[in-house]
């Protein structure tokens, strides 16, 4: 079994196609002109030190020097064996809010897409620990399970939007209660799991500080990123795609929505867990990824890896051989080859 490290220079490759064109067109032209000064026999009688032959095997010793290159710039790789390795990190649920408030424009581009943002790179810096997402509004429900698999998870985060959820509002208390469910089929290890809820804190269901002193009793910290500003923003209101105002009540009156901020602490003091306002300049990632590494890690996957050799020396070698071999052969006809053709009455 083989691989390509760096596939991508294979494409080079095409340029051995383009090389071939053009020492054809080269050739033809050459002929044509030989044909210009006469017979084409008669003429290469008075230039006896032509020698196509010499041209040819110069351009395939040229060529196949070219393609070796780029084989070894490509790092040709030979499978030689496979190991496992154990992954160790902890239990990490998100529960994002994704209610029609986050789309207010105090955080930039919006609340939602800074907060995918700052997910994805979160993400990047997870190493074995196991992620889930949670997107809820006046509903919720598990968009990712626990899993190791970082870039499906990025590709999740990267599709989340408020169509998701059509039943408006911010019921928190049904999101940590599909974090807390979330955890009934992992490990009992102490200190191992915490949850990350990120919203604006506009809490309209009463359930999620009950549900909160269930994860306590668990040992179980919610650690809520507040996103927004607390004097408020508008509602942007956008049809097909193209944004035609902002959310009005009955009154007529624009709705602000506001950061709650004494909700997000209250919330967080019954698990133990922190409180991170996030602004444009600091969401608030690097505080957070100090509180997951103060997680015990257990167990969360076995990882195998295929070992390969690399290979590149040896085309890179062969490459400058055959160029030197291409150097040292003369574009004429060598003259000990005349003497032997005359030897033989050729």
């Amino acid at each position: 079994m083989y691989r390509f490290e760096h596939k991508e220079y294979l494409y080079w490759l095409l340029l051995l196609v383009v090389l071939f064109i053009v020492f054809i067109i080269s050739l033809i032209r050459a002929k044509r002109k030989r044909k210009l000064l006469g017979i084409e026999h008669l003429v290469l009688q008075h230039i006896p030190q032509l020698y196509v032959f010499s041209k040819w095997l110069k351009f395939i010793l040229f060529s196949v020097s070219i393609a070796s290159l780029i084989i070894a710039l490509a790092n040709f790789q030979i499978f030689t064996g496979s190991h496992e390795m154990k992954v160790k990190g902890s239990d990490i649920v998100v529960c994002l809010d994704i209610s029609n408030s986050m789309l207010a424009q105090d955080l930039s581009p919006n609340r939602l897409e800074r907060a995918k943002m700052a997910l994805q790179k979160m993400v990047d810096n997870l190493q074995g620990d196991k992620i889930a997402i949670i997107v809820f509004a006046g509903d919720s429900f598990v968009l990712l399970p626990l899993t190791v698999d970082y870039n499906a998870a990025k590709i999740f985060i990267q599709s989340i939007n408020t169509d998701m959820i059509s039943v408006q509002g911010t019921n928190v208390g049904s999101a940590l209660q599909k974090a807390l469910e979330s955890f009934e089929n992992t490990n009992n290890l102490t200190n191992n799991k915490s949850v990350i809820l990120i919203t604006d804190g506009e809490d309209h269901d009463g359930s999620a500080i009950e549900i909160a002193k269930q994860l306590a009793e668990k040992n179980i910290p919610v650690h809520c990123i507040g996103i927004g500003l607390e004097q408020g923003a508008p509602i942007p209101v956008y049809e097909n795609g193209r944004m035609v105002g902002y959310k009005k009540d009955k009154e007529g009156n624009t709705v602000i929505t506001k950061l709650n901020k004494n909700f997000l602490n209250e919330l967080a003091s019954e698990t133990k867990g922190i409180v991170v306002i996030a602004s444009n300049s600091d969401f608030g990632l690097s505080t957070l990824l100090k509180e997951i590494k103060k997680l015990n890690k257990s167990e969360t996957d076995t990882l195998l890896f295929n070992d390969y050799e690399s290979q590149y020396q040896w085309f890179l070698g062969i490459s400058l051989f055959l160029l030197l071999i291409e150097f040292l052969i003369p574009e004429t006809k060598p003259k000990w080859l005349n003497v032997f053709t005359k030897w033989l009455h050729i």
